[in-house]
């Protein structure tokens, strides 16, 4: 295959092969400005089409693909850990890309957290596989099929980690995982992906994500022959500086801003109640299969039978404020209380919060309903009692802090007395902002509160019945 006619530092016209046109491609990246410049100068335009369309030449340094680890071993997993909005996408993107181009035979896996997000982001998205094609590139993605289907041949396969079986038995040469952090199963997941990643000489896998501290993220960071690039948004030049002003000013200075912007792996907050590691230690199988949508809260299957439940509730201060904050929490027949669903949701008007929060109290059978009564009031009784009239609602006002509410709640997961049935990642990364001087993050902790309130209920003994003497 040849390419469009090439002049490089005055040397006459010839036509290239591909294989020249890279080493061509590769001269220049390694010239000084003025030298590349004066190269370019003399290349025809359907040549500076040929170059523009180079990954390299956008791309920023984090971006690059490294060559090997630092021993000089090649790289089996290269890690991309960064803050929103460094480039990460389009790197795994571009790199899934030339995967292909490179070897039509390739089978790649494309793993998100769900689905959704692997068509939404990976392959739809701004950044995605269907937006970077060179001219005369004419990919098919069968959406149906979750199937990508490059023009040389080789094809890619959706995965979602909420089901890590569906990487039992397939096989692969490459892989991008994307977000890796917020995978719901990420274990089982990851090891079933490369259980199967045995294809060719040289199976790769690229990983893309913000940095969060879960024990996966931990654990494939500390493998031997992964290489790891790590980047701030800041450093994407790309960006619009109005973006860049925005962020900093919202988030600058933050636990979230380091974590989010940063793009840096924090285990914990100073200071914070609950840190990753006590979290992962109260990690328990669920008490019972019960679900929001599938509730048999009667039957215990890997766990104690659950005696009682309380849904807790945050109240948002209005439709258009922060979410609202719905925890279900369950004593069990061994004395633990256990963390059984977070059904926040945000952006509802009153009526829509009330009848979500009696839905989850009927669904899961719950023998209470603590809401707190700060920002509405009577309001908040009013709209529960409208949405489910036998609810058994109790109201409750937070005259401490949220450090100070948090504390003993924190010494309950710490001791041993409260546990967490499955992975709440968004609720965990609010209660790793709480300290014991309040809440160190940048919006309200909707659902912290809410699992507060519930397990405060259930901690608070209930009075026996008995004889009282006249």
């Amino acid at each position: 295959m040849t390419v469009p006619l090439l002049t490089l530092s005055g040397a006459a016209e010839i036509r290239l092969t591909r294989a020249q046109a890279c080493f061509a491609l590769e001269l220049l990246r390694t010239m000084g400005p003025e030298e590349r410049h004066r190269a370019l100068l003399g290349l025809p335009r359907a040549a500076i089409v040929a170059i523009a369309e180079e990954w390299w030449w956008q791309a920023h340094g984090g971006q690059c693909e490294p060559e090997a680890c630092e021993d000089g071993c090649p790289w089996r997993v290269w890690s991309i850990v960064a803050g929103r909005g460094f480039g990460k996408t389009r790197a795994g993107a571009e790199w899934v890309w030339q995967r292909a181009r490179e070897n039509p035979d390739a089978r790649i896996a494309l793993v998100g957290a769900s689905l959704d997000e692997v068509a939404r982001v990976m392959v739809e998205g701004e950044s995605g596989l269907l937006s970077i094609p060179r001219a005369g590139e004419d990919p098919r993605w069968l959406s149906s099929r979750g199937e990508f289907r490059f023009p040389s041949g080789a094809r890619a396969f959706a995965y979602t980690a909420e089901r890590p079986s569906q990487l039992r038995g397939p096989q692969h040469h490459f892989a991008w995982c994307d977000e890796l952090a917020k995978w719901p199963r990420a274990d089982p997941c990851w090891d079933n992906l490369m259980l199967g990643l045995r294809l060719g000489d040289a199976p790769r896998t690229i990983v893309t994500t913000t940095p969060k501290p879960v024990p996966l993220l931990k654990r494939v960071l500390a493998m031997p022959r992964t290489v790891q690039t790590n980047g701030a948004t800041a450093e994407n030049p790309h960006l619009p500086d109005d973006f860049r002003a925005a962020v900093t000013e919202m988030f600058g200075g933050t636990l979230q801003g380091r974590q989010e912007l940063d793009g840096l792996l924090l285990d914990h907050l100073p200071g914070a109640l609950w840190t990753r590691s006590i979290i992962e230690e109260a990690r328990a199988p669920a008490p019972c299969m019960a679900s929001f949508e599938h509730p048999a809260l009667t039957v215990g299957q890997s766990g104690p039978v659950i005696l009682r439940v309380v849904v807790g509730v945050d109240p948002p201060a209005s439709a258009d404020g922060d979410a609202c904050g719905i925890v279900v929490c369950g004593l069990g027949e061994d004395g633990i209380a256990y963390v059984l669903a977070d059904l926040t949701a945000g952006g509802m008007r009153p009526e829509a919060w009330a009848r979500r929060v009696v839905s989850a109290a009927e669904a899961w059978n719950a023998q209470r309903i603590v809401a707190e009564k700060n920002q509405g009031g009577d309001m908040v009784e009013s709209v529960l009692k409208a949405a489910g009239p036998h609810a058994p609602v109790r109201l409750v006002h937070a005259a401490k802090g949220k450090g100070a509410r948090a504390q003993p709640i924190a010494l309950r997961f710490e001791s041993g007395q409260a546990k967490f049935a499955g992975l709440f990642p968004d609720l965990e990364d609010e209660l790793c902002a709480i300290t014991y001087s309040g809440f160190e993050g940048t919006a309200s902790p909707d659902r912290a509160d809410a699992l507060v309130w519930a397990l405060t209920e259930l901690a608070t003994p209930r009075p026996e019945p008995g004889i009282r003497r006249l």
